[in-house]
């Protein structure tokens, strides 16, 4: 018998070995991306590194498309649109990055409501993960 109190199950995405391989060799993430634009890690990495420049509105843009990719990738492993996304496995982490991103840029360019809803967002799908990604 199903438990119909039971949420949806928890949400994996599945591993890109060749991409991923390629940024943790030391790739540079502008040339991941564009060899394997539907890795959220390598866009994760963009967003992370011009925030990090002070560059709020190139960051938020590299978080956006790395976000929109996941949520294909989450649609494609068969996410309904909530439910656990789980830090702990490596491959969600990408996008979660990319989520954790968004909200911070959102947050620098004046985009409050935007900011909120991303970590609201991220929040429901991965407390661990806003913890890991919030203590920087």
């Amino acid at each position: 018998m199903d438990n119909l109190l039971a949420g949806p199950p928890p949400t994996q995405l599945p591993d890109l070995p060749e991409a991923r391989e390629a940024l943790d060799s030391g790739a540079k993430a502008a040339d991941v991306a564009a060899r394997f634009p539907a890795y959220p890690a390598a866009w994760a990495t963009l967003a992370e590194e011009y925030f990090a420049q002070g560059h709020a509105v190139t960051s938020y843009a590299f978080a956006r498309t790395g976000y929109h990719r996941g949520l294909d990738a989450l649609r494609r492993s068969g996410w309904k649109g909530h439910g656990p996304i789980p830090w702990e496995h490596e491959p969600n982490q990408g996008f979660l990055r990319c989520l954790y991103a968004l909200s911070r840029a959102a947050q620098a360019i004046g985009e409050k409501d935007e900011a909120e809803r991303c970590v609201q967002f991220l929040r429901d799908s991965t407390e661990t993960g806003y913890e890991a990604l919030a203590k920087g």
